[in-house]
């Protein structure tokens, strides 16, 4: 296996298909973007639970989880790593075969990945005390339509507010650092390595993560696609028994809402080897993603979200439900053949 860093879509299926044919076993083509919640693939991978199942596993760097939908429609990629999102709905809409099949990042307690961050003369004048003063705020969101969106609807509304309170704009999370120095923004909801960073460098105070605003949301997901999972629903299988092989270990890595545990070298390690943040020290740092040890959903989190994407008129289809996008199937019997998961030191 290889990770591939490439400028196109097309020049990676292009590439795929050149070193196919030099390459034995059960091929499997997965995009990533290269992200700390993609560590059940990349411990998989590295500790050889892929190969352990027959499985020829290719990584292809793609950074924006819309661009994997169409490749994952037409069988051109098998597995993608996506966020919870109004473009997996309107794919689905669209009768593009792409399914929801595992957690690949979650909240829950004190594993809040993002936080909602206030400039700090914000909290230094009094002009933020409580959600309430989010009001007549600009706050700044990664994607509209997102589970990052719905987790800022969910803090407005502890404060007794609504989206339209608010003014939301649309920055990629690394730029939320320059628009809270420039104070383009007065808050965000920020995720990890950024929302650490904010904190360190006294840019912004983090007044609440989200797992205290919005506890058990499914941030990330795992997606198959359908050509993948029911032409060859067996390697679709094996691929799944790997990645929550992979999902498990990094739960023994996890301690006190960091990368603390019994194995957390070995994690770090990988984290630092696969991702695109190289220091080790900020993988110790940073507030980590929860996953499930089987990789269950949060359904209760994915119905709320797609209340408030249908409020927002961003859905196709009206009769959209979280059902026709989701095929728990793998997971489930993934879990059941490799037992419970038993924490390590237990």
């Amino acid at each position: 296996m290889r990770v591939v860093i490439l400028c196109s879509v097309a020049a990676a299926f292009a590439l795929s298909a050149a070193v196919s044919v030099a390459r034995g076993g059960d091929k499997v083509k997965v995009a990533t973007p290269g992200i700390a919640s993609d560590i059940g693939f990349f411990i998989a991978d590295k500790k050889g639970y892929f190969r352990d199942e027959g499985l020829d596993v290719e990584m292809t760097r793609i950074d924006v989880s819309p661009q994997m939908t169409a490749p994952l429609g037409m069988g051109q990629l098998d597995v993608g790593a996506g966020t919870v999102a109004v473009n997996i709905y309107n794919a689905v809409a669209r009768n593009i075969g792409l399914r929801v099949v595992a957690d690949k990042g979650s909240i829950r307690p004190g594993y809040g990945f993002s936080g909602l961050l206030v400039r700090k003369d914000h909290i230094a004048s009094g002009r933020f005390k409580s959600y309430k003063d989010l009001k007549g705020m600009k706050i700044a969101v990664g994607t509209f339509g997102s589970s990052n969106s719905s987790a800022v609807n969910e803090a407005l509304k502890k404060g007794g507010l609504t989206w339209g309170d608010a003014a939301m704009v649309e920055i990629n999370f690394p730029q939320h650092l320059a628009a809270h120095v420039n104070k383009a923004i007065d808050a965000s909801m920020t995720n990890e390595p950024t929302a650490t960073r904010a904190v360190q460098e006294g840019i912004a105070v983090r007044v609440a993560g989200n797992d205290e605003i919005y506890p058990g949301q499914q941030t990330a997901v795992v997606l198959y696609s359908e050509i993948f999972a029911y032409e060859r629903p067996q390697a679709a299988l094996k691929f799944m028994r790997a990645y929550i092989r992979g999902v498990r270990d990094y739960n023994d890595a996890l301690a006190g809402g960091r990368i603390a545990g019994p194995n957390a070298d070995e994690v770090v390690s990988i984290l630092t080897q696969y991702t695109f943040i190289k220091d080790p020290n900020v993988h110790r740092q940073i507030t980590p993603p929860a996953i499930d040890p089987d990789g269950r959903l949060g359904l209760d989190s994915l119905r709320k979200d797609l209340v408030f994407f249908k409020e927002q008129h961003l859905i196709a289809d009206p009769g959209a439900t979280v059902e026709k996008i989701i095929d728990p199937s793998f997971a489930e019997q993934a879990a059941k053949q490799l037992g419970p998961y038993k924490p390590r030191g237990e």
